[in-house]
């Protein structure tokens, strides 16, 4: 039974800080903005850090081993991207492409994403969505610089979630550390840095405003989200989502529990707590931070301890054309 327990890849950010240092990563900067932790894009692999694939590439591991994702096509690509993000600063407001319109310029796969918000200053906010009817109104606003009047801010609070499909007008606001987990892609179009110099060049970041435009939808309308709690064993499990590309589920472990995997893989990674994990007569340790993916020969595992996870995987075909319409693109 394979479990691969996965080596996060550090980005430094103009905008980050040191606040992953929270989940045992070791920053070799003050700047410290994104820890990919589940990933195999070739702007970032985790790697893996036990048993006989120890030292491999994520990215390799899926291509050289597909029985253990439950089998995919030669050239499919590791559909899945999960990240740590400290955002000691705003982060341009953005928007990512769907599916057609990455693969145009060189992406496997769209960016739709979502955010698990790990802790949030008081007065955090970010900025969802924005208030144009139509893209011509946003193409004036944006031409303008009216972003007291285009910028929809939300509130938030540690434990708050949201789901940002692909063309949604979208940014993190300073004093977040959130949890993204999205299709591996890692395209984003800005249309606003707040005219700030990046200190490695010492001129203003740059935009995208064009191609920002072409792929956001106007008017901005919030998906629907809705959340489900179970109890198993001494386990809370709350369906965050379950929506085309993804689903993601939070695991509060408050003492022994069995669970089953239900699907091919399923990517783990503790944010609280601490605590063990069980598979057959194997047992490991766990701790803030880890990641780790369940491979397809893992029926059924044990967590235990004082502990939450967030569990995601990708959305099995059969939900995705039916319960998930009104989540579509």
């Amino acid at each position: 039974m394979t479990i691969l327990f996965l080596k996060s890849e550090l980005h430094q950010k103009m905008w980050g800080g040191q606040n992953l240092a929270d989940y045992g990563f070791n920053l070799e900067s003050d700047h410290v903005g994104e820890a990919w932790v589940v990933a195999a894009h070739q702007n970032g692999d985790s790697h893996v850090m036990n048993g006989k694939l120890s030292g491999m590439p994520l990215a390799e591991v899926w291509q050289q081993h597909p029985e253990l994702f439950g089998g995919h096509g030669e050239n499919e690509a590791f559909p899945l991207l999960v990240k740590i993000l400290d955002a000691q600063k705003n982060l341009s407001i953005q928007v990512h492409p769907n599916d057609d319109q990455a693969r145009k310029v060189g992406e496997n796969f769209g960016k739709t994403e979502s955010w698990y918000i790990l802790s949030a200053e008081p007065g955090a906010k970010l900025y969802y969505g924005h208030r144009a009817k139509n893209k011509t109104a946003l193409r004036q606003a944006v031409n303008d610089k009216d972003w007291a009047n285009i910028l929809r801010t939300i509130p938030v609070k540690t434990g708050d979630f949201f789901y940002v499909p692909s063309g949604t007008f979208h940014a993190l606001g300073a004093g977040i550390v959130a949890m993204e987990i999205q299709q591996s892609s890692d395209t984003t179009y800005r249309f606003y840095d707040f005219d700030r110099v990046d200190p490695t060049t010492h001129q203003l970041r740059a935009l995208q405003v064009d191609e920002a435009l072409s792929v956001t939808k106007a008017p901005h309308i919030d998906p629907i989200l809705g959340q489900r709690i179970m109890m198993q064993d001494n386990t809370i499990i709350t369906r965050l989502l379950m929506a085309p590309y993804f689903s993601i589920d939070k695991l509060s472990v408050r003492g022994r529990t069995v669970l089953n995997q239900h699907h091919n893989y399923e990517l783990f990674t503790v944010i609280s707590g601490k605590g063990t994990l069980t598979i057959g007569h194997e047992h490991y340790d766990l701790q803030k931070g880890m990641s780790f993916i369940l491979a397809k020969d893992v029926n059924s595992y044990v967590v235990d301890g004082d502990m939450t996870l967030i569990k995601s995987f990708v959305t099995p075909k059969i939900y995705r054309n039916n319960d998930l319409a009104f989540l579509k693109n």
